[in-house]
């Protein structure tokens, strides 16, 4: 076989100098070569091409290819898996799954067809030749991301597909052996992995929820979670392969347990795009390129086989995709996507065909000989060229169609997405300056108005040392955190007469419509539950206020669940409370409840549809704030109680909305809870000086022996009503 003959001394043999021509490679490549319009993918499998063994034999294709490869490999499919919108893959699994089946079908049967006739190879080598063109790699899904489609129907459909084709050809795999080693199918042996697969399953899906929550909520340093997340992934990667799977499974599978502890929005999963996408998946890409040797084309007979085994591949994915379009009636340009998605051949393909060249049949002849291997490397460097190019049109056009479709929605939808979050967060000290500028990007993500600013804010009313230091280090903190997940900040450091007057008149110059605050510590017994700071603000500003008292981080919670006063939806803040609450769903990937009245039911489905947040929304009927207490032995310490209150003289304001502070207070102390005063309408009331912080004493009883008395009655009558 030519690709084995030995080959001369690489020209750089210095791992200083290596390290450096592979930095230069991905730092130069993309930049060169996109002139040509050559995708970001071809440039750096092209630049192994050339650098590599088979090309000027620059660098050789040595342990440190084979490693980073394939942690490049299994970091690409953990990125498939984590990036997934979770809500909209449940959506299509089912379509996922039939096209899975016709992605594996229709390539190992007509693979199989053409081995036999067309390359004359006896019925167990084609069977495994066509495991071969049924296993795919997304390589291209790195275009999916760049282009934020990855929510499309089209995308998610791809990835299940993957899993079912992959799972497929390498049980596919394992029967061919087990002909060729025993002359039959071992049924038991086929059975004792299927077993084995549902154990790892089982035990993933068990196990990396609950010790990732209880890491998470016990080691808060952003490099502990990120090694954390990276150790999860690898041993899943590893446990693949010890019940006789690929690896890249268990990693992705990795991706779709561990999902929900990364929000999209989130700092942690900003160095998790970044690591990958600046070192490991680059290095897998140019070690793809270093295992091709253009050479092979020199035989005719190594030609024709290729052409043959290429048509083969491209036709049988192309069908696969155009049946899933037209059975589920999508575009033309889903099609593409779906194709381009399916139609690179790498690792799994060259697992295959390599255990084949290596594998000897009972008259000591190769199950697939030389020909057939430079064949596959012809096909993986060809759909690698291909994936990646027919994956970026489908990608633009999808992406313009998207865009052109929330330009062409109605008013409503278009007034939603231009109006503009300009953001304040108060920070009194370093410890509480994490958790609320993390709170306030996942309610607020990326991707809005032009118009949307977020500031941090630290209000100071001496100039000593140890103040400045104080508010030195909590903008920082906070600055460092909007910047991990690659949002800017603006920090304020102010000196004003108190917190509340440093607050308000901020907000006022800086045109905020959204103000997040932590909820304060009582320090003595007569402090109310919001403290008188705090009612001072909601008395002064008509801007929306969230009081956050978080003891999890947001990340590890499981469910939301939201109390939602009568009349709520005919606030003018109502509309940006709900994207709000939508948001945060979303980007936790959690379930939320809703529990208010029909009406206000009504309104907020209608506002989630309208702004297109997909997410898991529940609705309780709660008909009276009495009612409130019964959550108490339903919300659990995963959990996040969010409470929309209401200013008083406000239209959706009720005697029982006041009251609900002395239930929290009594009834929830030990339960993360977020407070949300809508947005009023009228102008902010002018600054003066504090009101008297004991002229409303919210630490009062929270009910009256009447209230107690219906809400006992409800317990025993209506005990399931707001079964959560």
């Amino acid at each position: 076989m030519t690709s084995l003959l030995l080959q001369a001394q690489p020209l750089v043999s210095n791992p200083i100098a290596i390290f450096l021509i592979v930095l230069g490679i991905i730092l130069m490549a993309p930049i060169l070569l996109a002139r040509l319009k050559i995708p970001h993918i071809i440039s750096m499998i092209v630049a192994g091409i050339i650098v590599g063994p088979y090309g000027f034999n620059i660098l050789a294709d040595d342990s440190s290819f084979t490693i980073f490869g394939q942690v490049g490999l299994l970091y690409l499919m953990f990125l498939a898996g984590i990036e997934i919108d979770m809500f909209h893959l449940r959506l299509n699994l089912r379509r996922g799954f039939i096209f899975g089946l016709l992605t594996f079908l229709i390539p190992m049967g007509l693979g199989t067809v053409t081995s036999i006739y067309l390359l004359h190879l006896d019925a167990i080598t084609s069977l495994l030749l066509g495991a071969m063109y049924a296993a795919h790699t997304l390589i291209a899904y790195p275009v999916v991301a760049r282009f934020g489609v990855a929510r499309n129907q089209a995308v998610l459909i791809s990835i299940v597909g993957t899993i079912i084709a992959v799972v497929g050809a390498l049980l596919v795999l394992g029967a061919v052996l087990n002909v060729q080693r025993i002359g039959q199918v071992d049924l038991s042996e086929m059975g004792l992995l299927l077993l084995k697969v549902a154990a790892y399953c089982a035990a993933v899906l068990y196990i990396y929820p609950r010790l990732t929550r209880r890491f998470f909520r016990s080691f808060a340093d952003p490099v502990s979670q990120y090694i954390f997340i990276l150790a999860a992934v690898f041993l899943s990667a590893l446990g693949a392969k010890a019940i006789g799977l690929e690896g890249v499974l268990g990693s992705f599978f990795a991706g779709l347990v561990l999902n929900r502890f990364v929000p999209q929005s989130s700092p942690l999963m900003t160095r998790i795009e970044f690591v990958g996408n600046a070192i490991f998946i680059p290095y897998f890409l140019i070690g793809v390129g270093m295992m091709i040797n253009l050479r092979v084309v020199a035989s005719i007979d190594t030609l024709t086989v290729a052409a043959i085994m290429l048509v083969v591949a491209l036709v049988t994915k192309w069908l696969s995709a155009f049946a899933a379009q037209k059975i589920y009636k999508m575009d033309g340009n889903e099609r593409r996507m779906m194709f381009g998605l399916t139609t690179a051949h790498t690792a799994v393909a060259l697992a295959v065909v390599t255990i084949g060249y290596n594998t000897f049949g009972a008259d000591g002849h190769r199950l697939m000989d030389e020909t057939v291997l430079n064949g596959t490397i012809l096909v993986i460097l060809i759909t690698c060229a291909i994936a990646p190019i027919v994956t970026t049109r489908a990608a633009s056009a999808i992406k313009v169609k998207m865009l052109s479709a929330v330009d062409d929605g109605d008013g409503d939808s278009r007034a939603g997405q231009s109006e503009s979050n300009r953001i304040l967060i108060p920070i009194a000290n370093p410890v509480t300056a994490r958790p609320l500028v993390e709170l306030a990007l996942l309610m607020n993500p990326s991707g809005g108005s032009a118009a949307d600013e977020m500031f941090a804010l630290h209000v100071r009313n001496d100039n000593s040392g140890s103040s400045k230091a104080i508010a030195r280090s909590s903008l920082d903190l906070a600055r460092q955190t909007a910047a991990a997940a690659n949002r800017d900040l603006q920090v304020i450091d102010r000196f004003d007469l108190n917190t509340v007057t440093g607050v308000l008149n901020s907000a006022q110059e800086r045109d905020i419509n959204e103000i997040f605050i932590g909820l304060h510590r009582r320090a003595r017994v007569i402090d109310s539950f919001l403290g008188a700071k705090l009612e001072q603000m909601l008395k002064l500003s008509n801007k929306m206020i969230v009081i956050s008292r978080l003891f999890a981080p947001a990340n590890t919670l499981t469910r939301i669940v939201v109390v939602v006063p009568p009349k709520a939806q005919f606030e003018s803040g109502f509309v940006r409370w709900v994207k709000a609450i939508g948001n945060l769903a979303r980007e936790l990937g959690c379930r939320v409840i809703f529990c208010g009245d029909k009406a206000a039911q009504g309104a907020i489905a209608t506002v989630l549809s309208a702004a297109k947040l997909m997410i898991r929304a529940e609705y309780r009927l709660l008909d009276n704030l009495d009612d409130v207490v019964l959550l108490a032995t339903r919300v659990k310490p995963d959990d996040l109680l969010v409470v929309v209150g209401a200013r008083p003289n406000s239209v959706s304001y009720s005697p029982q909305l006041a009251e609900i502070p002395g239930f929290l207070q009594k009834h929830f102390s030990a339960t993360n809870i977020v407070i949300i005063f809508p947005e009023q309408f009228g102008e902010n009331v002018a600054v003066d000086t504090f009101a008297n912080p004991l002229a409303t004493d919210l630490a009062a009883p929270p009910v009256g022996w009447m209230g107690k008395l219906r809400a006992r009655l409800r317990r025993r009558n209506r005990s399931g009503y707001l079964d959560i």
